[in-house]
């Protein structure tokens, strides 16, 4: 349940805090005290847009911090989900809006993103407004009432994950069919195109390898000639490196470089050896150059058209270079093959379609099932919640339709009812009256509060539009619901104030620059005073406090 509250530097609250009770929980004021403000903070922690004209002092950041004890354990999924701190005893969340603009959401102390922070509070508190009310009037609201009555959520979950696979599918399945139309009416020119490069047979690395070998062939006399001159000065005559340094070893080998001071003649031989090593290594590679150099004029005409059929072809099919050309040889196959034989992968998805279609089927006959099922039961227990509120000849339906298959299932939820004896059932919207649309939302929500197992729920001056004993069989709902869960109440009627567990009252002080709202517990003697004043206005007089001490009583 939401055990406190806290608002700092909010609109007219400067510092509030709050510690709730359980059971029914009234909260009064004048109108403009700053009630709606208190519901505005705490909409904050469900999620809802922060603006930064509500920050009075501007000089500092505003807070709204909640805190709610013993949640639900299935909520721990939640957390485990998101990676945040799971405390089985409270829960603590906080908004924070700077005076620049930035919202910051924290739950456990640790920051979350506004969605995280809404799938938490969504399972803490439930907010009902008269805006709520407006809500009860549209269809568009009116299945999702059913399937939170009928519990069909695992279901329908497991429903539009399979739908929205679907609508992944057919999707994929379109763009398929669309890209092979495409490319069918450019058959022809993608098969010619591909015979050409057929032709050429291009390969990664070749364009490189020929030019190359062109600049060898074309050169090749040069290039024999300076390789055979350099071999020669190697290895390959009289007067070569080679014969000379073996020469001049032979005259070191009979010096007694022993003699010399610091000298290693084994040394300075070691290394006349690897000159020689590395001298013959190298004259060998030359040679090799030199076997390899072929000047053959009918290899060079034919490397040479090779050349400048590949430099035509990157021009003709206007690429980069030759890898781009090599890439297009490839793709340009692989669009003919697909329109060839395309249409094999599109009847295969298509059959994956048509089995997916038989499975969305057959959770959306489930679904309406149950929810035709839920539907009579719902409206049953709605009529004799409702009647006692005034509604003596309330007959009510919920009208369940089915047409094509969407993200909810195949079916469509209408609210039918009549107010008057005789007359026939028509769509709430158009004969319901704001009264009448209150005292049925406040049943909906009695009823629903319970199969949702919300733990806290908030009603916003639920009971405007009606008064005397209605208003008081409206304030026995809300205490009875108090029984179950923790209720809060925002009321301007005496009759349902009296039914509180406990009470608070909104108020607020013209201090010497702004105006600053309160907000603080009844004890019995302020709570008569409250009632009394309630009940005959701003001059509140003895008679005044007997009727509120006989409605505290009863």
């Amino acid at each position: 349940m939401l055990e406190t509250l806290i608002i700092r530097n909010y609109a007219l609250i400067d510092n509030v805090s709050i510690r709730f009770s359980p059971g029914f929980t009234i909260i009064t004021g004048e109108t403009g005290a700053g009630k709606s403000i208190m519901l505005g903070a705490l909409s904050l922690l469900l999620g809802e847009r922060a603006e930064t004209k509500a920050i009075s002092d501007k000089t500092r950041k505003s807070v709204i911090e909640a805190s709610f004890s013993n949640p639900d354990p299935e909520l721990e999924l939640i957390f485990e989900e998101h990676g945040l701190d799971w405390n089985p005893e409270e829960i603590l969340v906080r908004r924070e809006i700077s005076p620049s603009g930035r919202s910051r959401a924290f739950v456990n102390d640790s920051p979350v993103t506004l969605p995280v922070l809404t799938s938490v509070t969504g399972n803490l508190v439930d907010i009902h407004s008269q805006h709520s009310n407006i809500l009860l009037s549209q269809s568009s609201s009116h299945l999702a009432i059913v399937d939170a009555f009928c519990g069909n959520g695992n279901l329908l979950a497991e429903y539009r994950s399979d739908f929205g696979r679907y609508v992944t599918l057919r999707a994929k399945i379109r763009k398929i069919k669309q890209r092979l139309e495409k490319n069918r009416e450019n058959r022809d020119f993608i098969a010619f195109q591909l015979e050409q490069l057929n032709k050429i047979a291009p390969k990664e690395g070749e364009l490189k390898q020929v030019e190359q070998e062109f600049d060898m062939l074309s050169d090749a006399d040069q290039i024999r000639e300076d390789l055979g001159a350099s071999y020669n000065l190697l290895d390959g005559g009289d007067n070569a490196v080679m014969g000379m340094l073996v020469e001049a070893t032979s005259y070191l080998s009979r010096v007694n470089l022993s003699l010399f001071e610091e000298s290693d003649s084994d040394e300075l031989m070691r290394r006349l050896d690897n000159v020689r090593i590395e001298l013959k290594d190298i004259s060998e590679t030359v040679r090799d150059y030199l076997d390899r150099v072929d000047s053959d004029p009918m290899r060079l005409a034919k490397v040479t058209a090779r050349m400048n059929l590949l430099y035509d072809a990157i021009k003709h099919f206007k690429v980069a270079d030759d890898e781009a050309l090599v890439e297009l040889h490839r793709e340009l196959a692989d669009k003919l093959n697909a329109i060839d034989f395309g249409d094999d992968d599109v009847v295969q998805l298509e059959q994956e379609a048509r089995h997916l279609a038989r499975e969305l089927k057959a959770k959306a006959e489930t679904l309406t099932e149950l929810r035709v099922k839920g539907a009579l039961d719902f409206a049953e227990r709605l009529v004799a919640t409702a009647v006692p509120l005034g509604l003596p000849n309330l007959r009510f339906s919920v009208e369940i339709t089915q047409g094509k298959l969407t993200a909810d299932g195949q079916d469509n939820a209408e609210f039918v009812c009549s107010f008057n004896k005789n007359h026939p059932m028509q769509p709430m919207a158009r004969v319901a009256s704001g009264g009448e649309t209150a005292r049925l939302m406040l049943s909906v929500k009695s009823i629903m509060a319970k199969c949702m197992h919300l733990p806290t729920v908030i009603f916003d001056e639920v009971d405007t539009g009606v008064s005397g004993e209605i208003a008081d069989k409206m304030g026995a709902m809300m205490k009875n619901m108090g029984a179950d869960m923790q209720v809060l109440a925002i009321t301007h009627l005496p009759q349902v104030a009296a039914k509180g567990d406990s009470h608070f009252k909104v108020y607020k002080t013209d201090e010497e620059e702004r105006t600053v709202s309160h907000v603080k517990v009844l004890d019995e003697n302020e709570r008569v005073d409250e009632l009394a004043a309630m009940l005959s206005g701003t001059e509140v007089n003895e008679a005044a406090r007997m009727n509120a001490r006989s409605l505290l009583e009863s």
